[in-house]
C-alpha cells in the first residue's frame, strides 16, 4: 500500500482510503457544517414566525444532513459496474417520477415553478435526482459508445434524444433554473468524454434558445431579466428588484469582517429565500468578506480536487465523465447561485450546493459526492 494511503475504520468495516477520498471527503464536510451554520442563522426568524420556534428549519435540515451524510459514505462503497448497470434504469425512474410532478395532482408549484412531488405529507423535487441519473447515466452512455459518436445521427438516437427527454419535462415544469444547470452538466461530460465540438456548440445554441423561450413566456421572468440587463440597472425596488437590491445591502452591510454570526437584519423578513437561494447574502452580511472569499475558497479547492482526479483518470473514462458531471453539477451550480447574488446574472431560484435550506438538494448533492469519493478511492497513485 502506498504512501498516500491510510486504513481506517469506515461504517463498521476495515478498509484503504487514498489521500483523494480523505481531501475530498474534508471540503465536502466542511461546506456542510459551514452550511448547516448558516441555515441556522439565516432562517431563525422565518422559523419563529412559522412555528414559534427559532429552530424548526434547522432541525429540519440537520436531520437531513444526519442522514443523508452515512448515506454518502454508503453510495462510496457500491462498485461503479453496479451504478455503470443500473444507470439508465435509474434515469427512466427518475423521468418518471418526474412526469407525475408536471402531469399529475401529485405535483405542486412553488415560486412559479411546478417542481415539487408531494405524498403522505413529505415533499421531494424529482429534479433534483434526475440531475444524479443523468450524470452516471452519461458517463455509461459516453464511455461505452465513444467511437460511434462522432456520427450525428447516432449521436442523437443514443444520447440527444435522452437529454433532450430530461431536461423537457423540467421545463414543462417551469423550472428555467434547474434546466439550466441540467445543461451544463450535460455540456461537462460532453466535454471530458470527448463529444465533437460542433455537438458542443449545438448543446451551446440550445441553451440560448431554452432560456429564450423562457423568457418570453413568463411576464415575471421576462420583466426581471430587462430589469437586470438595463443599462441603468434595476430601479423598481419594490417589486423586481427587491431581492436583488436586499441581496447587495446585505453584502454592503457586513464589510470586511461581518457583523457576527446571527446578528443579520436582512433575515428579518427583508431578504426573500435568504436561507435558501440568497444564503450567500446572509454570509456575507456576518461573516464579511472574509466569510466569502472562505467560502469560495472552499468550491475552489473542491474543483481542484476534482480536476486533478479527472486528470489521473485517462483510462477509465466512465469514472472521468461522471467525476466531470459532479463537479459542473457541484461547483457550476455553486457558482451560478453566488453570481445571482452578486447580480452578475438574473434571478434564477438556485441553491448554493451543500449550503442552502432544501433537502432535495442536499440529499442529491452529497449521494452524487458519494459516487465522486467512490472513484477516488478506487484510484490509485504513486507517493
Amino acid at each position: 500500500m502506498g504512501a498516500n494511503n491510510t486504513r481506517i475504520r469506515l461504517l463498521g468495516g476495515q478498509r484503504h482510503i487514498t489521500k483523494s477520498f480523505g481531501q475530498l471527503l474534508g471540503v465536502i464536510t466542511l461546506l456542510l457544517l459551514l452550511g448547516l451554520t448558516m441555515v441556522l442563522s439565516a432562517s431563525s426568524i422565518d422559523s419563529y414566525s412559522a412555528s414559534n420556534s427559532f429552530f424548526s428549519l434547522f432541525m429540519k435540515q440537520g436531520l437531513i444532513a444526519l442522514l443523508a451524510f452515512p448515506a454518502m459514505l454508503l453510495v462510496s462503497r457500491i462498485p461503479m459496474e453496479v451504478l455503470r448497470r443500473w444507470s439508465k434504469a435509474l434515469l427512466i425512474a427518475t423521468m418518471l417520477v418526474q412526469l407525475l410532478v408536471v402531469s399529475t395532482s401529485l405535483g405542486s408549484a412553488g415560486g412559479g415553478n411546478r417542481n415539487w412531488l408531494n405524498i403522505g405529507g413529505f415533499s421531494v423535487q424529482p429534479s433534483e435526482f434526475m440531475k444524479l441519473a443523468l450524470v452516471i447515466w452519461l458517463g455509461r452512455v459516453l464511455s461505452e459508445r465513444r467511437d460511434e459518436l462522432t456520427s450525428l445521427k447516432v449521436f442523437g438516437k443514443h444520447v440527444l434524444v435522452w437529454v433532450a427527454a430530461a431536461v423537457g419535462l423540467v421545463m414543462a415544469g417551469r423550472d428555467l433554473g434547474t434546466a439550466m444547470v441540467m445543461l451544463i452538466i450535460v455540456f461537462g461530460c460532453f466535454f471530458v468524454g470527448r463529444v465533437p465540438l460542433r455537438f458542443l456548440g449545438t448543446l451551446a445554441v440550445a441553451g440560448g434558445v431554452i432560456a429564450g423561450i423562457f423568457a418570453i413566456g413568463s411576464a415575471n421572468r421576462l420583466s426581471r431579466i430587462a430589469s437586470w440587463a438595463g443599462s441603468s440597472g434595476c430601479t423598481d425596488y419594490s417589486g423586481t428588484c427587491w431581492q436583488t437590491t436586499h441581496g447587495t445591502w446585505a453584502l454592503a452591510a457586513g464589510g470586511i469582517f461581518g457583523v457576527g454570526l446571527g446578528n443579520s437584519k436582512s433575515k428579518w423578513a427583508w431578504l426573500p429565500e435568504a436561507e435558501n437561494d440568497f444564503i450567500f447574502a446572509i454570509i456575507g452580511e456576518e461573516l464579511g468578506l472574509i466569510g466569502l472569499i472562505a467560502l469560495i475558497g472552499l468550491y475552489v479547492l473542491l474543483a481542484i480536487l476534482m480536476v486533478r482526479l479527472i486528470g489521473r483518470l485517462a483510462e477509465r473514462p466512465f469514472e472521468q465523465i461522471v467525476v466531470a458531471g459532479a463537479l459542473t453539477w457541484t461547483v457550476g451550480q455553486a457558482f451560478i447561485n453566488i453570481a445571482v447574488v452578486l447580480g452578475l446574472l438574473p434571478v434564477l431560484g438556485v441553491p448554493l450546493p451543500l449550503v442552502s435550506y432544501g433537502g432535495s438538494s442536499l440529499v442529491a448533492n452529497l449521494l452524487m459526492l458519494g459516487v465522486v469519493l467512490g472513484i477516488a478511492n478506487t484510484e490509485r497513485t504513486s507517493s
